[in-house]
């Protein structure tokens, strides 16, 4: 029997977290979803990740997190990077970097789903590995026995997205970017040479509030963008949504057979931070 899988962009701030704990769980009962990943490396103030905040994210619903770039923008991350089996960074971080690019996870089903994490470098940390050896490698680490293959590929250029679509074409079920905060309409079902298929996005856009510049307060980014100085980065509220795709999959071998937007709205509400979001937030010139 075919399985869903729901794959939801980089959670942004506070605005993110209330927009999944009030969509995610309902999405799950009416659209009979089986297994959640989602990128959490903006989810405490709009940059990092916090255990109180990912504990948060998998009450709602999330069966595995992601990250990238800003994965050890919070210290307290670092407890949690290497022990806990939902939380992967890219795999192409240096050999000496804490955590792992790679769990398997059941879904509420009993399926087992592989999930990788890889980061692009084009425009990104110049210190990271080659993401398609990278992936090489991760996929011939995956048990004989676990079909469904999911690869959250963090990268800031289309076309190095586009490219790892097709390079991993049949042989992961699901590829979607992250990063840019803003979802593409290039979702699409590839064939790879072995015949296999895969449901491919270049990105997913963000869980967050749109009302903004990538989840940032306008005035913020626009008086830094329009004057040079520093400015505080405040994550935004207006027009908080969440946003992905839901791949169909078959469970026996592992294709993807069909891929369609999620884009919906939350209620805005006030505040851009809580307790848990902590300290250390961007002070200009990262989003």
């Amino acid at each position: 029997m075919p399985i869903r899988i729901l794959c939801l962009g980089d959670i942004v701030g506070k605005p993110g977290r209330l927009a999944l704990a009030e969509l995610l769980p309902k999405v799950i009962q009416e659209r009979g979803v089986d297994f959640v990943v989602a990128n959490a490396e903006n989810a405490a103030g709009g940059s990092g990740l916090t255990p109180p905040i990912f504990e948060k994210i998998l009450k709602t619903g999330v069966d595995v997190c992601t990250l990238g770039d800003h994965t050890f923008r919070k210290r307290e991350v670092l407890g949690i990077l290497e022990r806990h089996e939902r939380l992967v960074r890219p795999a192409n971080y240096p050999p000496q970097a804490l955590g792992k690019g790679m769990t398997i996870v059941a879904t509420r089903g009993g399926v087992k789903v592989a999930v990788l994490n890889v980061m692009g470098r084009l425009h990104m940390n110049p210190q990271m590995d080659d993401p398609f050896r990278t992936i090489d490698a991760l996929i011939a680490k995956v048990p004989a026995d676990v079909k469904v293959k999911v690869l959250d590929f963090h990268a800031e250029v289309s076309s190095e997205k586009v490219a790892m679509g097709w390079y991993v074409a049949g042989r992961v079920s699901v590829c979607v970017g992250t990063h840019i905060h803003t979802p593409t309409a290039d979702h699409k079902i590839l064939t790879g040479e072995n015949g296999g298929t895969t449901a491919f996005v270049s990105d997913l856009g963000m869980c967050g509030p749109y009302d903004s510049v990538l989840g940032r307060r306008k005035d913020r980014i626009l008086r830094f963008m329009t004057t040079g100085m520093p400015v505080f980065f405040e994550v935004a509220t207006g027009d908080p949504r969440m946003c992905g795709i839901l791949a169909t999959v078959d469970e026996v071998g592992g294709h993807a057979l069909a891929i369609e937007r999620v884009d919906l709205k939350g209620t805005e509400q006030a505040g851009a931070y809580d307790a848990d979001d902590g300290k250390g937030m961007s002070t200009g010139g990262e989003m």
